[in-house]
């Protein structure tokens, strides 16, 4: 991992840490920075947490680091190497392979919005050393897809989510408190809402927007709602680690991104029963069934998103139905005992695979069976 600052795949990954059985798997989690809010979540799971401090791909620092690597996974025997994110995919992948990891795994949890060729072609590259790549949603598998990624190789695990803290909502008459949660960036298209706004203050002059999330556009968003006269309706409340209770104080769930791949705050949002509104794009076509779990709106289109945003406030009946069946539907197909289930199934067929493998060809495995027999390491 690349630290352990809050974050969609964050939270993810340290979960599948936090979940996987211990009689079974033994988890170290090597890291570029041990750092964060949530570091102290992974010490108390991981059998260690280990630092390889890079601070740029372009320094000599690097190589003698991806060496380090490779030795410490000889030394420890491990098993499977699973990178999380982009960096780690460069860093660990190529690495992993120079030790000779039985098992590879990357993960793609993104669409790009915000990555140079630069970054693609690498993380592309690094792709080459990996057994397996695991996409969060359909739409991040086609992204590999595109890349040329073999499909031989691209598996989906969607996300999971912790379901017990999101209690069932009691009804309610009107729905004038907004909610986003979602880190400030542009691509999380808080813009778009703010000029939403100014056509749903028009019908609803009481209604509030919260603004769940910390990040780098905040300063750049507090000052367009001051020029769209719209700032006296929003709150901008920063990272918060009890969303639950938000989401439990809110009426409608909105979030407008250009991009997105799975996001983990529509899971929230449905698991507590809110009706949602969202942009018609990347992984959140797969969670909300427009007019069924939710209303989907074209992307960068702040009208269409008022339009909708309204018709939810002036419909008590239509934002119960869409409420109680997006919690149906999260309750159904999403959890992180079916998440961390999906991971422990790629990583004992990739084990399989490769103990198959070192029979039949010359082994690079042998070594190392043994200690996957115990008990794989990952």
């Amino acid at each position: 991992m690349t630290s352990f600052e809050p974050g969609g795949t964050e939270r993810q990954m340290i979960e599948l840490v936090r979940r996987l059985d211990p009689a079974r798997w033994l988890v170290h989690v090597p890291c570029f920075h041990a750092r964060g809010t949530w570091l102290e979540r992974v010490v108390t799971a991981a059998a260690s947490v280990v630092e390889f401090p890079i601070e740029s791909f372009r320094t000599p620092d690097a190589l003698r680091h991806v060496w380090a690597f490779a030795r410490w996974c000889r030394d420890r025997k491990i098993a499977i190497v699973h990178s999380t994110e982009l960096y780690s995919n460069i860093f660990a992948l190529p690495a992993a392979a120079l030790a000779r990891v039985p098992v590879r795994i990357g993960n793609r949890r993104e669409i790009n919005p915000d990555k140079t060729a630069a970054q693609i072609a690498m993380q592309r590259a690094a792709y080459g050393a990996a057994h397996k790549i695991v996409a969060n949603s359909r739409a991040a598998a086609e992204r590999l897809r595109l890349e040329r990624v073999p499909p031989r190789k691209i598996t989906i695990v969607p996300n999971g989510l912790d379901l017990e803290p999101f209690q069932r909502r009691r009804q309610r008459g009107r729905r004038r408190t907004v909610v986003v949660v979602a880190n400030l960036r542009r691509e999380k298209g808080h813009d778009v809402l703010l000029h939403a706004a100014v056509d749903v203050l028009r019908q609803f002059p009481d209604v509030v927007f919260e603004l769940v999330g910390g990040g780098p556009e905040r300063e750049a968003l507090q000052a367009r709602a001051r020029a769209l006269n719209v700032a006296h309706a929003v709150t901008f409340a920063g990272h918060q680690d009890e969303v639950a209770g938000r989401l439990a104080a809110a009426d409608l769930f909105v979030l407008p991104s250009r991009s997105e791949a799975f996001p983990n705050a529509v899971l929230e949002a449905m698991a507590a029963g809110l009706p949602i509104v969202a942009s018609a794009v990347g992984g959140i076509l797969e969670l909300i069934d427009d007019g069924r779990t939710g209303l989907l709106a074209p992307v960068g289109d702040p009208h269409a998103l008022a339009d909708r945003i309204v018709r939810v406030m002036s419909d008590a009946t239509l934002g119960e139905r869409l409420g109680a069946a997006a919690r149906a539907e999260a309750h159904s197909r999403y959890s992180f005992d079916r998440m961390v289930a999906a991971f422990e199934d790629v990583y004992l067929m990739e084990l399989s695979r490769s103990a198959k493998a070192s029979r039949i060809g010359p082994s690079s495995c042998a070594s190392r069976q043994s200690s996957v027999e115990r008990g794989a390491s990952a």
